[in-house]
């Protein structure tokens, strides 16, 4: 038995190599309860890997991760009751309807058989599937499949979900769902894990960012301390009543480092140091007026978890 830390999930020196290539090297990190974890790299950085260390579905490593202050190295059932586990490719028997899927996953959950019905009503009306109920799962698009997945995984209240590119191949409307699912799931003291390349996503709903990058943790914490740590640049987004024909009347404003058209009457300005930020739109609407045009706005905006995340795998390959 290991001591509780007070950390849902603790990963400690992860050691893996498959045959004589090194994919996660002394990798440590911990996840609290209740929080929204997002988990980002490039392939092969070792994301998946790390999900199914977590999930009991590797073995052969070195090093440990604690579950609720329980080493993964002595999982039984009652470790694995604690899990929900939704992997990258969803794969589930074709030839059975979605509500036998279900009623099959919960008995194997620990889920009493009083209990399975009521559970599968409330996870199905929640994603929306309670249509597809007498569906086989062959019968279901990539979506629908998707949200079954995430059904199984849910169906038995875990204390831990791990979500390996879970919103993936869905629709807009369908994302949203799902993040409005993780942040309910959190409020209610669920600690969710997920990777994700759609990092609009993991900006908008993780409470801590794990950035893997070549089998160590590059960086872990809050968008804000990331963008404290890499945010060099401030960027300011214009929009003109007019459309403005080019980008000439930039040229004679100080501190910009360079400027993006994205329509004909919006810009976004990249400035040389956020210190800058009130003379430039100072400078700006000055210069849009002495072309005749006029303001409709001018604003600073953040930079993104993508631009933020390219300037730190940038500054990290330098060093």
């Amino acid at each position: 038995m290991v001591q509780d830390d007070g950390s849902m999930v603790s990963v400690r020196g992860l050691y893996k190599r498959f045959k004589d290539l090194p994919v996660l090297l002394n990798l440590s990190f911990d996840i609290p309860r209740g929080k929204i974890f997002g988990y980002i790299g490039p392939n092969g950085a070792g994301k998946t890997t790390t999900i199914k260390i977590m999930t009991g579905l590797i073995h052969d490593f070195q090093g440990d991760v604690i579950i609720e202050g329980r080493s993964i190295r002595q999982r039984d059932a009652s470790l694995s009751s604690l899990i929900g586990y939704l992997p990258q490719q969803t794969a589930l028997q074709e030839w059975r309807t979605v509500d036998q899927t279900l009623r099959t996953f919960g008995r194997l959950s620990g889920l009493e058989a009083t209990e399975v019905s009521s559970r599968i009503d409330e996870v199905t009306q929640m994603l929306g599937i309670t249509e597809y109920r007498g569906r086989k799962v062959s019968k279901l698009s990539g979506g629908t499949l998707q949200k079954v997945g995430m059904a199984q995984a849910m169906l038995h209240r875990p204390k831990l979900m791990v979500l390996d590119e879970p919103v993936a191949g869905l629709d807009p409307e369908s994302r949203v769902l799902f993040k409005q699912l993780f942040r309910r799931l959190s409020r209610e003291g669920t600690t969710v894990f997920f990777s994700s390349h759609i990092l609009s996503d993991i900006e908008d709903i993780a409470d801590t960012i794990g950035i893997l990058g070549r089998g160590r943790m590059r960086y872990i914490g809050s968008m804000e301390e990331l963008r404290g740590r890499v945010g060099r640049n401030t960027e300011v987004l214009l929009e003109t009543v007019e459309p403005m024909p080019d980008n000439i009347m930039f040229q004679g404003i100080p501190h910009i480092d360079h400027v993006e058209r994205i329509t004909d009457n919006r810009f976004q300005m990249t400035l040389q140091d956020q210190k800058y930020v009130d003379l430039v739109v100072d400078r700006t609407i000055k210069a849009v007026l002495a072309n005749g045009r006029h303001v409709r706005g001018i604003y600073p905006t953040k930079q993104s978890l993508e631009s933020l995340y390219l300037s730190y795998i940038g500054s990290e390959d330098e060093a």
